[in-house]
């Protein structure tokens, strides 16, 4: 995303200095986590707090916290930034007049000083990549700097497997407080740990991005990417249906053509219902002794109206979603591979301070017949208990 930081030399800030830009509001997005703490003290920058490692960070990022007395309204700010910042890659944009002409930028791979920098290198990501930005939250961390939460989600349009490209994390926005106005953007990565320019951490992390996963251009069950480490991504799912019966392991396909005969038609009303991806197996306990397979039912189908299967051994249930760390691999998705995958992620997530749930599903996209090993798509995902965007 796009990333920068720090205006150098500050002046005294004049007094009865006010903030008035093209759009402010005080709506807020709708988010899944507790809304985060307001700033109190004189707070230092959330990001170098974390990542004390971070000299570089230090040095660039933050604005000189402690100059007089400023009259700047900071929560108005926020309130701007979570009306503009929405409209980063649409047509609309955000508001220039909010920023410095020299407005410093910075994330792992870019640098830019000045507004003109900084614009381009916003609509060079919508046109190369054509990005999906979510805000999450804002709030003011120092007397003259605010920081957000975002995920960024993009297709590199230039490939032609177009891949698709996954970064969340934090910027730290600094003000100027003699003109109200922003004059820094530094942004941190959830995924790397070295986050100063230039990052060959960061490259790396762009570059193995890049591989072919191949994804059938099927209906999926709905989710956001709330947070993406370089281990795993973390996911709230909506609700969502599936038809399943019993399985034998993990990695098994006991049971599929009788969940997969109900969508084609071998129901009560004879109704063919639209096949989806992936496909689920999931254990439900430490031992993996129980295990399901499922297919995950189009989400306008309601449980109301679908029709009843004919055999005892399927049945209809609804998930009802929830917050789920997930980890990605390609190959043929065999048992002792998908045990390991399983094994690191739950060791990962606990190393984290998550509280995985027992048990765990493999999703499954590709059709193994007719798929390269090399480029199939599988999931292990385990259920979280709790999740906060801090």
């Amino acid at each position: 995303m796009a990333s920068t930081h720090l205006c150098h030399q500050i002046s005294r800030p004049p007094q009865g200095r006010s903030v008035c830009f093209r759009r402010l509001t005080t709506a807020k997005p709708s988010g899944i986590s507790l809304p985060p703490p307001k700033y109190v003290g004189n707070n230092r920058s959330l990001a170098v707090r974390t990542q004390t490692h971070l000299k570089w960070a230090l040095r660039l990022s933050l604005v000189d916290q402690s100059p007089p007395t400023s009259t700047i309204d900071m929560k108005q700010l926020v309130n701007f930034l979570y009306d503009d910042l929405p409209h980063l890659f649409d047509d609309q944009g955000i508001d220039r007049t909010a920023y410095d002409d020299q407005v410093k930028f910075r994330d792992p791979i870019t640098k830019h000083d000045s507004i003109g920098g900084y614009l381009f290198n916003i609509g060079l990501l919508k046109n190369l990549f054509r990005p999906h930005f979510q805000l999450h939250w804002v709030k003011q961390t120092g007397p003259y700097e605010i920081t957000t939460r975002w995920t960024m989600v993009m297709s590199f349009i230039l490939l032609p497997w177009k891949p698709e490209l996954v970064f969340t994390g934090t910027s730290i926005m600094g003000v100027n407080p003699a003109t109200g106005k922003f004059c820094s953007h530094l942004d941190f990565w959830d995924s790397i740990q070295k986050n100063d320019y230039f990052s060959l951490e960061g490259l790396l992390d762009v570059i193995k991005q890049l591989r072919i996963y191949k994804t059938p251009d099927l209906e999926t069950p709905k989710y956001q990417i709330l947070k993406r480490t370089a281990d795993y991504e973390v996911r709230k799912y909506s609700p969502f249906i599936v038809v399943e019966t019993d399985g034998d392991k993990l990695s098994g396909s006991t049971g599929f053509n009788d969940v997969a005969g109900y969508i084609f038609g071998k129901n009560s009303t004879m109704e063919k219902i639209p096949m989806t991806t992936p496909v689920f197996t999931q254990a439900f306990d430490a031992d993996k002794s129980k295990v399901s397979i499922q297919i995950v039912l189009p989400l306008e189908k309601e449980m109301s109206s679908l029709p009843d299967p004919n055999q005892e051994a399927i049945s209809l249930r609804k998930v009802e979603g929830g917050i789920a760390a997930v980890s990605k691999f390609s190959g043929k998705p065999m048992d002792d591979i998908v045990q390991e995958k399983e094994k690191a992620l739950r060791s990962n997530l606990i190393r984290d301070g998550l509280k995985p749930k027992m048990g765990c599903l493999l999703a499954r996209y590709n059709d193994p017949g007719r798929t390269w090993s090399s480029i199939m798509r599988n999931e292990v995902l385990i259920w979280l208990e709790e999740f906060s965007l801090d």
